[in-house]
């Protein structure tokens, strides 16, 4: 059987808590990076950005179950693969990102929320949710900004930190207010 937009969307948000705990799962790890550029080095904080990125999917997933969400989105849902086309989108920007940060390490953190905010673009669609489109925007205009104000690697992780934390919170509050199960 053949979902609609809206009910693959609903799917969607029923399976994941709106995305909510993938937004949270990625500030934590944004918020560890920070502290390890405070804590250690530049070099090291973009290693744990990269590397931290890469449980952001299992972990939103423990929290999905956490909170009694499936953590999953039915078989037949089309826009599984846009979320799946994404994903791989962002990891094609990764290099260009690092690439970006040889030359000024801050410049990475700055780049990977411009790349970040884009992705969150295409969750207004999985979602349905107008919510995506101004995260998206805000961090790509803050990633943007700390650039060209030539802000530090951990003012920069702290703003991508932060920001997502504060949109996980109205993320999921949002969707409880829907009475999505």
């Amino acid at each position: 059987m053949d979902m609609t937009i809206a009910e693959a969307q609903a799917d969607m948000r029923a399976g994941y808590l709106s995305g909510g705990t993938g937004i949270l799962a990625s500030a934590l790890v944004w918020l560890v990076a920070a502290t390890v550029a405070i804590y250690s080095s530049n070099k090291n904080a973009v290693w744990a950005l990269l590397i931290g990125g890469m449980f952001i999917y299992p972990v939103g997933l423990l929290i999905c179950k956490l909170f009694g969400a499936s953590g999953t989105h039915t078989k037949n849902n089309p826009l599984g693969k846009l979320a799946g086309a994404s994903t791989f989108w962002l990891i094609f920007c990764l290099p260009m990102a690092y690439l970006i940060g040889l030359q000024n390490p801050s410049w990475f953190f700055s780049a990977m929320l411009l790349i970040i905010g884009g992705r969150y673009l295409v969750f207004a669609t999985l979602y349905g949710m107008r919510l995506y489109w101004i995260l998206g925007l805000v961090l790509a205009a803050v990633g943007f900004a700390l650039a060209v104000l030539n802000a530090t690697a951990h003012m920069a992780a702290t703003a991508g930190g932060t920001l997502e934390a504060v949109f996980a919170v109205i993320c999921v509050v949002q969707h409880r207010r829907w009475g999505v199960s």
